[in-house]
């Protein structure tokens, strides 16, 4: 025990007297919880519209008016030229072309129904998605409204109406920031497990000290725990700066147990600093070992479900999900923080992460070999 004490306080030393290491632990964390939540919003907004009426009724005004009304979408060009309008998606100036026909009132009354056109500029595939989609919306919307205005009202109606009302459980207000913050929480910890640790033993290669650490009667298991205990307990910290942090800038209050989250937490950090060390065993140099933790944490994150549902993903993809310690922690922080689960609700996921855990830290070890 004498050991691995002055093996902690010398990690803590080494710490703290790298100024770099101090601005990444606590200055990163609060920038992103500052910037991202804000920026990283599932909503498209300010989408371009460049509208082409041919018809210039009464109508097409009220569906143009609708349209425009609706905070989605910003009025580009109005126009009763088609070519003029390609023109501006040509520019990129407009996202999308409504082109309203010469016909459009005649046929709605006469005929009961009239078309539209929507040309999309694909480019960005998910604002063009999203466009349509919020297009597609309004559009059924003015078509409800004016079926209403025409049927007339006898004692019963002929026509059938479903009246829907949905009930958003956990969410209520569907807050785009309850969604993303924890999951922007668990990639603050997973970048203080992952990455600094990584560069850990491989610096002591670089500056010469490792040395003096191989001829000495330091355990292997006692070097490991020296470089994993200070990490873990930083980690702890950055997960309580951004919880306040959250609490004070969104309003976020974790409706299940805090105790439940640190105890999730704790098991995880161990997953994560024992893959960090693993990969500093195996790295000649703190760029390489840089180069790799960078490489694997986007893979991690981009496939964890933090802006991409899983059951979207290709099969593989979700396959691969299932064996990425991120994937747990980011559900088991909406499920507290929202749902409000409790250690029961998800012991299948601190079994599995605890199996990360056990596997990456006893590799590190069986892998770092003294050398006198």
């Amino acid at each position: 025990m004498r050991t691995l004490k002055f093996l902690l306080q010398k990690e803590f030393r080494q710490i703290f007297r790298d100024k770099a290491i101090l601005r990444i632990i606590f200055v990163m964390p609060i920038l992103q919880l500052l910037l991202l939540p804000w920026a990283a919003d599932y909503e498209v907004r300010n989408v371009k519209l460049a509208i082409v009426d041919h018809d210039h009724s009464v109508y097409a005004r009220r569906l143009i008016s609708k349209v425009t009304a609706s905070g989605y979408f910003q009025l580009d060009q109005y126009t009763d030229s088609y070519n003029k309008a390609f023109q501006e998606i040509e520019k990129d100036k407009a996202d999308i072309i409504v082109e309203i026909p010469a016909d459009f009132e005649k046929n709605l009354i006469k005929k009961n129904e009239a078309t539209l056109l929507f040309s999309v500029n694909a480019i960005n595939g998910v604002k063009a998605i999203l466009g349509s989609s919020y297009l597609q919306s309004i559009v059924r919307n003015f078509n409800t409204e004016v079926r209403n205005e025409w049927i007339q009202m006898p004692r019963f109606s002929p026509e059938i109406n479903i009246d829907v009302r949905p009930s958003n459980w956990y969410n209520p207000l569907m807050n785009y920031k309850f969604f993303m913050v924890p999951g922007i929480l668990v990639m603050l910890v997973t970048i203080v497990g992952s990455f600094l640790t990584s560069l850990n033993i491989v610096k002591e290669k670089e500056i010469g000290t490792i040395e003096q650490i191989n001829v000495s009667p330091v355990k292997k298991y006692h070097f490991i725990l020296g470089k994993l205990i200070p990490f873990w307990i930083l980690g702890m910290l950055i997960l309580t700066i951004g919880m306040f942090i959250s609490w004070v800038l969104y309003g976020i209050v974790p409706v299940g147990s805090l105790f439940t989250i640190y105890v999730f937490a704790g098991v995880y950090l161990l997953a994560v600093l024992g893959f960090g060390l693993l990969v500093s065993t195996y790295s000649a140099s703190q760029q390489q070992a840089m180069l790799v933790a960078f490489f694997l944490f986007m893979i991690f994150i981009l496939l964890g479900g933090l802006y991409t549902p899983i059951e979207s993903m290709p099969v593989w993809a979700q396959w691969f999900t299932r064996f990425n310690p991120v994937t747990y922690f980011i559900e088991v922080m909406r499920l507290v923080i929202l749902k409000g689960s409790g250690l029961a609700d998800i012991k299948n996921q601190i079994f599995a992460v605890l199996g990360f855990a056990v596997f990456f830290n006893g590799w590190a070890i069986l892998n770092y070999r003294k050398r006198s």
